[in-house]
């Protein structure tokens, strides 16, 4: 197929363009912090003006080194669980299902806004043992259609934000007491970021609103039953910091002193279910 695909999507759904494009332009990166030619194929397949999103490749990493970490860990929970579901809730375009391509083994689960799933029909191949479920994650009663039969890992990158605490909460506690045992993996911004969002360009242009704040694990843990935390973590000390440009590099290191600075951006992995 050579037909360009085209986009009409509206509030927090446009904001995956712009994900999307930063990890097209990290793949032509000589070392890439991800590497995602997925993402660059579907850049080519959309009609859609991408230089009006005003991104460059200094602010790449932003993007890339969140869900390059995401991809470790999800990684590391399949590893340990060959039988398991996935259910990655605000998909969005990311094409993690390809750059990890799970075994016969795994059940995933792409969910999204219809608009956003049907595009995605459009841009991505199918595959074996793959879904896509066209639902808002705001009624945690899609999950019920999920089988409960094996280990879950719940991908919840870049959503968390665009909800109001409770949605949030009550979507991680479905999670838990519907599935017997698994992961969550999800982000968050800070308070200082939900707090500053009208300067954010990219809330801006989506006209889309920031919610749910969280300065630390305990915000989240303290508030979910049958929880356990295993990692926590800053975009400043992400295993996938490494290959950061210089500029964020010197960031890290003005930002040290600065608790507000350094949590702005936070990778949060959860445990539920017997202890292995």
């Amino acid at each position: 197929m050579t037909d360009k695909v085209s986009v009409d999507l509206s509030g927090p759904s446009q904001t995956m363009l712009t994900t999307l494009y930063c990890k097209a332009l990290d793949a032509d990166w000589a070392r890439p912090i991800l590497g995602d030619t997925f993402a660059k194929d579907a850049v080519a397949r959309i009609d859609y003006d991408w230089s009006g999103l005003k991104v460059t490749d200094r602010w790449t990493p932003l993007v890339t080194v969140r869900t390059a970490q995401f991809d470790v860990w999800a990684g590391e929970f399949l590893a340990a669980h060959p039988q398991a579901t996935v259910i990655h809730v605000g998909c969005g375009l990311d094409s993690r299902v390809f750059r990890l391509n799970p075994g016969p083994g795994v059940e995933w689960y792409d969910v999204d806004y219809p608009a956003v799933i049907s595009l995605r029909e459009k841009v991505f191949p199918s595959r074996g043992n793959y879904h896509l479920v066209a639902t808002p994650a705001t009624d945690p009663s899609w999950l019920d259609q999920i089988p409960a039969d094996r280990p879950t890992l719940l991908l919840a990158e870049g959503i968390s934000m665009y909800l109001t605490e409770a949605d949030g909460i009550a979507l991680l506690q479905h999670v838990v007491d519907r599935f017997g045992s698994g992961e969550i993996q999800i982000d968050y911004y800070s308070r200082l970021v939900v707090r500053s969002q009208k300067t954010h360009r990219l809330q801006r242009q989506s006209g889309s609103k920031l919610y749910w704040a969280v300065n630390n694990a305990a915000d989240v843990v303290n508030k979910l039953s049958g929880v356990r935390l295993l990692s926590a973590v800053t975009f400043f000390d992400a295993s996938t910091f490494g290959r950061a440009s210089g500029v964020f590099r010197l960031m890290r290191q003005l930002v040290r002193p600065l608790p507000p600075l350094r949590r702005t951006f936070q990778y949060h992995r959860y445990a539920f279910g017997p202890v292995s």
